[in-house]
């Protein structure tokens, strides 16, 4: 074969190498974009919650931690509904433990005076290990924003009808923010915020169906409170209600909390369940609003829409409505449960 015939084939050969190679480029980049691409649009989330009483509170903000890891979920900020800054210390020690430290807390100012604790771990920040020194990182903060303050400030700068709120303990904050007029933040009302920025409110609290317990704690706790906030929520704002009897299908046991973190005896939760009585049938109310606000409503078996009106003794009566604002989730079954929980055990993450 002559030379210049076999510089032909070489340049041939090498050219369609060299094409390969840019296909398999491409492929890859797709493969790489399809997976970013995965997680879909970034979920901005509010939580609001009384921790510093049940242990499910743990368990939801660990949730949120992890979806921010694993699905685009952008954590704004985190409200707490119970008084006493020792609550806030609660939530400033799993923003460190999970470092997050970033994330604005703020603490409700005016809300309920002594409302009744299951399971005492305001401590959890003092917990110390065997030489005395600090289990846990925690901040220098003395004291935190109030609570409504920081819903306004979170609110006024973010898009249009793009943030979704979690409301897993009192609705004291949410009441004052709706009550709230034009400040250094923004010119808008509460109410005028709310309908301007938020697409969805999750809230644990109420009870419907064929439920033994006709009240739910959150809001006869807080009645006056819940009373304000539904007379002043914006129709056009939608609401999912997660009632008592739903989270009570969700029952973790304490030994079986222990266990499932036997990698390590520092971990927060861990730590709460090691020194804190905790033997009163815990259900993992507050990590549903969680689960579907960022998983979506497949998850979840729901009503149809309607309205709800709450008495002054904290019944709720629904109304269906096909244009209405509100629906609820309704009980699942043991396969659910289970979903659910696996869903729980996966947000944990080895340290």
């Amino acid at each position: 074969m002559k030379f210049r015939e076999k510089q032909s084939i070489r340049a041939a050969v090498f050219g369609v190498q060299k094409f390969f190679r840019f296909l398999l480029g491409v492929s890859i980049l797709l493969a790489l974009l399809g997976l970013s691409s995965c997680k879909g649009p970034a979920s901005s989330i509010i939580l609001d919650t009384d921790i510093g009483s049940s242990t499910d509170d743990l368990f939801a903000l660990q949730l949120l931690y992890h979806y921010i890891e694993t699905e685009n979920v952008k954590l704004l900020g985190i409200i707490v509904d119970r008084e006493n800054v020792e609550n806030a210390h609660i939530v400033d020690v799993m923003n460190n433990y999970y470092k997050h430290e970033n994330i604005p807390i703020g603490l409700i100012q005016d809300g309920i005076k002594d409302p009744k604790v299951w399971i005492d771990y305001k401590n959890l920040p003092n917990y110390t290990n065997e030489n005395g020194k600090p289990m846990f990182k925690k901040s220098s903060f003395d004291s935190y924003p109030e609570g409504y303050k920081i819903y306004r400030k979170l609110l006024s700068s973010q898009p249009d009808k793009s943030v979704k709120i979690c409301s897993i303990g009192f609705l004291t904050c949410l009441s004052q923010l709706l009550q709230s007029q034009a400040d250094e933040y923004s010119d808008m009302t509460g109410v005028e915020l709310v309908r301007r920025k938020v697409s969805r409110i999750y809230i644990m609290g109420g009870v419907f169906g064929n439920a033994i317990e006709k009240t739910e704690y959150n809001f006869f706790q807080a009645i006056d409170y819940v009373l304000n906030f539904f007379s002043l929520l914006p129709a056009d704002v939608e609401v999912i209600l997660s009632p008592g009897e739903v989270g009570d299908l969700i029952d973790y046991k304490v030994e079986n909390v222990i266990s499932d973190i036997d990698w390590t005896d520092t971990h927060p939760i861990k730590q709460v369940y090691l020194q804190c009585d905790v033997n009163t049938g815990q259900k993992m109310w507050d990590v549903l609003p969680i689960i579907h606000a960022v998983k979506g409503d497949d998850w979840f078996n729901l009503s149809p829409r309607g309205t709800v009106e709450v008495t002054p003794n904290a019944e709720t009566r629904f109304t269906p409505n096909p244009k209405g604002n509100i629906r609820y989730q309704i009980p699942g079954d043991d396969k659910w449960a289970e979903k659910i929980f696996a869903e729980i055990k996966k947000s944990y993450g080895k340290k």
